[in-house]
């Protein structure tokens, strides 16, 4: 079995990692800060952009696979790898170390966690049919 559809969001997600890893990466580079966060706010929201979406997209990626190789429908599968794109799009945004019910980390984090919910959904509904 080919995952074309979830090749195609697991591809998106991937230029988001590396966006997200550069966003690090740079701010490091610019700020001498080799280990942690130094106590630096900036650095700190940085960290924890790329690294909520470190801890969330692979899981959301396998559910989208694992629904695809249940027999989902392509309309549902492109259901959830947007609204996956989209959250994880907007969430980084959100991150703020003053602010935590911002609200495009709330509609990221939301949309996120629907995404995965749906998916599972498939997967037991595929499952049980």
């Amino acid at each position: 079995m080919t995952f074309q559809i979830t090749a195609l969001y697991t591809a998106a997600m991937g230029v988001l990692a590396l966006i997200l890893s550069f966003h690090v990466i740079l701010y490091r580079a610019k700020t001498s800060i080799s280990l942690m966060d130094a106590n630096n706010p900036q650095m700190a929201e940085r960290i924890r952009r790329h690294g909520n979406f470190c801890e969330y997209v692979p899981l959301a990626l396998l559910l989208l696979a694992m629904a695809e190789a249940s027999g989902a429908s392509r309309t549902w599968l492109h259901v959830v790898g947007a609204l996956l794109i989209v959250s994880r799009l907007i969430h980084p945004f959100g991150i703020k170390h003053d602010y935590a019910a911002a609200p495009l980390r709330v509609a990221g984090a939301s949309g996120t966690q629907l995404a995965m919910l749906i998916a599972i959904g498939l997967i037991v509904w595929h499952r049980m049919v």
